[in-house]
C-alpha cells in the first residue's frame, strides 16, 4: 500500500484551520497555486474531496473533517515527542500506571496521592496480572507497575523494583466472629476469605500447615476490593493487610484478630531503565 505523504497532510491541515487558501499559502511561504496542487494530490491519494468551496471560503467535507481530526492528532503527537525529548513540555504526559489486580485500592491511592491534585498530570490506571503488566512496562506502554511480587532476573534485567512498604497481614472480620482464645481455634471455627495474591496465599498455606489446621475457605478471590466487601458483609474473616480495610476498621465495622499470622505483604513500584522517565516518578518513588 502506498504510504501517505505527510507534507501534503501538513499543508491540508494549515488550509483547514485557516479556511482560506491565500492565508494558508502566506503562512507556509508557498504560492497559492503550489499549495492548491498539494491539496489536490492529497485528495487524489485519499480518493475523496476534502473541501467544498463556499464563496471565498473553503468548508471541510465529511472526509475533510475526519482527515483533519487525524492530522491534528498526528502532528500533536509529533510536537509532544519533540517537547519530551527536549524536556520542554509545559504539561507532563499522562502517567500510565499498571497495578496487580489483587492490589489494595487504598494502597494505590496512597501511592498516587502526592500527584492526585496536580493540575498538569493525568493518570491512566490499568490492572491485570504481573506478566502482561511487566511486558507493557518493557514495551514502554506503562511508566510504572505496582505489585507485591518483585520481578525476578528471569523477567528481565532492566526492571528496577522500588520497595515502597511492608504491611503485616492479619485476619479481620465482624466483631461477632472474634470470640476465640487462639489463632488455631479462630481458623478452625470461622470461614476465611483468602486472596489469590501469591505472597499472602503462600504465607497462609505455610501458617495452616504449621498449626495443623484445615481452615474452611469460603471464598478464594482475585480482587482485594471483593475481599473487603465479603468481610464487610460478614461472610467470613478477611486475610489481608490492614490498609485494605482501614475505613471499616476505623469505624468499628470490622476488627482485627489479636493474633500474629507471621505473614507480610510487601509492595513494590517497578520501573525500567529509560533515558526519559516520566517526570512525576521523581515525586512518587523513594530516593
Amino acid at each position: 500500500m502506498e504510504t501517505l505523504n505527510y507534507h501534503h497532510l501538513r499543508y491540508f491541515r494549515a488550509v483547514a484551520h485557516e479556511g482560506n487558501l491565500t492565508r494558508a499559502a502566506d503562512k507556509l511561504n508557498l504560492s497559492q497555486s503550489a499549495l492548491s496542487t498539494q491539496i489536490k494530490a492529497l485528495e487524489a491519494r485519499l480518493g475523496h474531496d476534502l473541501f467544498d468551496r463556499v464563496g471565498r471560503q473553503l468548508k471541510l467535507t465529511e472526509v475533510g473533517r475526519i482527515a483533519l481530526d487525524h492530522a491534528d492528532r498526528i502532528f500533536g503527537t509529533g510536537q509532544e515527542l519533540m517537547e519530551t525529548l527536549n524536556r520542554s513540555a509545559d504539561h507532563a504526559p499522562p502517567l500510565r500506571v499498571g497495578a496487580l489486580s489483587t492490589l489494595s485500592r487504598n494502597f494505590q491511592i496512597q501511592f498516587l496521592r502526592p500527584i492526585l491534585d496536580h493540575p498538569e498530570v493525568d493518570i491512566v490506571l490499568k490492572s491485570g496480572q504481573n506478566t502482561p503488566l511487566l511486558r507493557s512496562l518493557a514495551e514502554l506502554a506503562l511508566d510504572v507497575v505496582l505489585t507485591t511480587d518483585a520481578p525476578t532476573s528471569a523477567a528481565g534485567s532492566d526492571f528496577i523494583a522500588h520497595r515502597l512498604a511492608g504491611h503485616p497481614v492479619s485476619l479481620h472480620g465482624t466483631p461477632n466472629r472474634m470470640g476465640h482464645k487462639s489463632l488455631t481455634t479462630l481458623l478452625e471455627s470461622e470461614p476465611v476469605v483468602v486472596p489469590t495474591e501469591s505472597a499472602i496465599r503462600t504465607g497462609f498455606n505455610r501458617l495452616t500447615a504449621r498449626l495443623g489446621v484445615q481452615p474452611r475457605i469460603i471464598a478464594d478471590v482475585d480482587d482485594m476490593a471483593m475481599v473487603r466487601l465479603l468481610a464487610r458483609e460478614g461472610v467470613g474473616l478477611a486475610l489481608a493487610p490492614e490498609i485494605v480495610l482501614a475505613d471499616e476498621i476505623a469505624s468499628g465495622q470490622l476488627v482485627t484478630a489479636p493474633f500474629d499470622t507471621g505473614i507480610t505483604d510487601t509492595f513494590y513500584a517497578v520501573t525500567t531503565q529509560r533515558s526519559f522517565p516520566h517526570p512525576m516518578l521523581d515525586v512518587l518513588l523513594p530516593d
